[in-house]
């Protein structure tokens, strides 16, 4: 059952809310304080991803609930895409595409592009994602740094102690930072000013980490030189600005959009729901330090 699908889901809230001892959400729905408070004897949210910024997790928590995610199944596929969108972005795959579609080659050579082997990249969050992203640039031979509350142990990489500090320092920036309160408009007009007019940004995190009207800002005036965004805002509402700029590689939220993964996402969610009713415990509770 689909809360958000039934024909009345105020009316079964009222009849049944008090039945309802776990739910199944994502980070698109979460559980509000509203739906929280008319489950009476919810004691179990299961988010299908690893996002949970749209369930406040600490009045979950005071209330007994605990909530869970979808962690590590999915760091492979978002981190392959990460660094795919880097490329195209970087080389102007997408942008290259249309231009041969168009009819374009045989009136004059495509512009050249930017490389990315040996570049300097900073990843903005250092968590599973980040540090698989890192790790597939090594091949590259990139010059990898990072920015994250505090110095991950057991890795070589810089630590510089903001997103501004890590925009100076890189020629692109590649944001895996979670989403929620404490990390909107991280990438800020000044982030992007200090990434410069040779830089490239790629989001895979949250569209809520970027402030986008000044990235639209910033894409429209040539202050950065791309962007490869999988995340947005206001999905699935993208910015016409962006729309129009071949700067921009524009991407449907699809980082962990593949067969293996959403299986491997749904399994866990009810592995994680199967033991929950049976023992009480969730399987992959999202650690407090998330929170």
């Amino acid at each position: 059952m689909r809360l958000h699908e039934l024909p009345d889901p105020d009316g079964f809230l009222r009849d049944h809310g008090g039945d309802v001892v776990a739910a199944v959400t994502s980070s698109r729905f979460g559980v509000g304080d509203a739906l929280m408070d008319a489950l009476p004897n919810l004691r179990a949210i299961m988010h299908f991803g690893v996002g949970h910024e749209t369930t406040d997790v600490v009045r979950a928590r005071a209330r007994g609930i605990d909530v869970g995610n979808t962690p590590d199944v999915l760091t492979d596929c978002v981190a392959d895409l990460a660094v795919g969108a880097l490329i195209d972005v970087m080389r102007r795959m997408s942008e290259a595409d249309r231009y041969v579609r168009a009819g374009h080659w045989s009136t004059a050579p495509f512009p050249l592009a930017s490389r990315v082997s040996g570049k300097r990249v900073g990843v903005l969050g250092l968590g599973r994602i980040g540090r698989a992203v890192a790790r597939r640039l090594e091949g590259f031979g990139v010059e990898v740094a990072y920015c994250s509350r505090v110095p991950v142990p057991g890795v070589a990489y810089r630590h510089l102690p903001t997103a501004l500090a890590l925009a100076e320092a890189c020629d692109a920036l590649v944001v895996t930072v979670a989403g929620g309160a404490g990390t909107e408009g991280l990438v800020s007009a000044a982030v992007l000013e200090a990434l410069g007019p040779g830089g490239h940004l790629v989001n895979v995190a949250r569209g809520s980490v970027v402030d986008e009207s000044a990235l639209v800002a910033a894409v429209e005036a040539g202050r950065i030189a791309g962007a490869a965004l999988d995340v947005f805002a206001d999905e699935p509402n993208v910015p016409r600005a962006l729309l129009n700029s071949d700067r921009v590689v524009l991407l449907p939220h699809i980082a962990s959009a593949t067969h293996e993964t959403r299986e491997a996402m749904g399994d866990l969610v009810l592995r994680n729901v199967e033991r929950f009713m049976t023992e009480g415990v969730l399987l992959t509770p999202v650690p407090e330090s998330a929170h």
